[in-house]
């Protein structure tokens, strides 16, 4: 199942995992250095819910939530 909305086109996209070792400045230590990154994906909110189509068909789609918040689709 490909993760993109059927609406808004939302998509996962890639960031990363900093770790981070060591003491702050501000709590007295010498600052903190990054230690190792790590590659993960930020998945959008997608629910699979029955939306009416202009056409007056009822499909179930991927939509995201914000998407179902914003009143883009209309559910049946």
């Amino acid at each position: 199942m490909a993760r993109i909305c059927a609406i808004t086109g939302k998509r996962p996209t890639t960031g990363s995992i900093i770790h981070r070792k060591g003491q702050s400045k501000k709590s007295g230590g010498i600052g903190t250095h990054v230690t190792k990154t790590t590659k993960r994906k930020f998945r959008p909110n997608l629910q699979r819910i029955k939306v009416r189509l202009p056409s007056g068909q009822v499909k179930r789609l991927w939509v995201s939530v914000k998407a179902i918040k914003a009143g883009l689709v209309e559910k049946a």
